[in-house]
């Protein structure tokens, strides 16, 4: 049975400035939660269904409490349309240093004004996929640990680190010999370049493309070229990162 009090806590982290004032926020579906009790990252609160905790009784850490509840109830708590396993509240993770030299050994990347919990979410979840260190957000980008951008991550979020920054003074502070590359029309044929892992890989919005402040930065712009007879007019901004993302390590052993 969840009290009224927890009940009106879990909600009220649906809203980023509670959020914020708490220090917590939600994760909800039973892959991400499991994922979560796997991580560092400490657990408040968690909520199962009797069905959901039978079958990953094995996988729920021995002293960490858990609260059974209907479908129904776990449903009316969060933000998913239906929910038939598992919610749980966490503490938001302290925030690691972010090494002006960082870019200089390893890819970084950087989102400018990315505002779709969806996408951020997506973003999250390839810089998990190709291994990097972390990703740095706008003061304008849609908030990481927003319900949907945890669910769109599908458990990433507990393993990639999120920097939020004034983008363009953060690129402006890194060593001149520091690669920062964005996506432009005008920009090199990705498909025809060699590319390192290392350096910063800024991604704007879908909509609008990258601030002037940030494309003022940019050391190399980078171009994905239609295949032929293609009239798209543009691609989503985690597609577009994704091929990106794929061409920088295309000659990096992986698993």
């Amino acid at each position: 049975m969840v009290s009224k009090a927890l009940a009106k806590y879990v909600q009220s982290l649906h809203q980023k400035k509670y959020r914020q004032r708490h220090g917590a926020f939600l994760v909800e579906g039973g892959k991400s939660v499991l994922e979560l009790l796997s991580s560092g990252i400490s657990t408040e609160h968690l909520l199962l269904t009797p069905e959901f905790a039978d079958q990953n009784r094995a996988s729920l850490p021995a002293r960490q409490p858990y609260t059974l509840v209907s479908e129904a109830a776990l449903t009316q708590l969060g933000t998913l349309s239906t929910n038939n396993t598992a919610l749980a509240v966490a503490r938001l993770p302290a925030e690691p240093p972010l090494p002006a030299t960082l870019p200089a050994s390893r890819l970084v990347l950087a989102l400018d004004e990315v505002r779709d919990p969806g996408n951020l979410g997506t973003l999250i979840r390839l810089a998990d996929w190709y291994g990097l260190p972390g990703v740095v957000l706008s003061e304008t980008c849609a908030d990481a640990y927003a319900p949907k951008t945890v669910a769109a991550t599908m458990g990433s979020f507990a393993r990639v680190q999120v920097w939020p920054r004034d983008l363009p003074a953060w690129l402006a502070s890194l060593p001149p010999a520091t690669d920062i590359f964005g996506a432009d029309l005008h920009g090199d044929n990705v498909h025809k370049i060699s590319l390192q892992p290392a350096g910063v890989l800024v991604m704007g919005s879908e909509s609008h493309g990258l601030t002037p402040a940030v494309e003022a930065c940019l050391t190399r712009r980078l171009h994905i070229p239609r295949g032929a007879g293609g009239g798209a007019e543009s691609l989503n901004v985690a597609i577009s990162a994704a091929i990106l993302l794929d061409n920088f390590f295309r000659n990096v052993g992986g698993r």
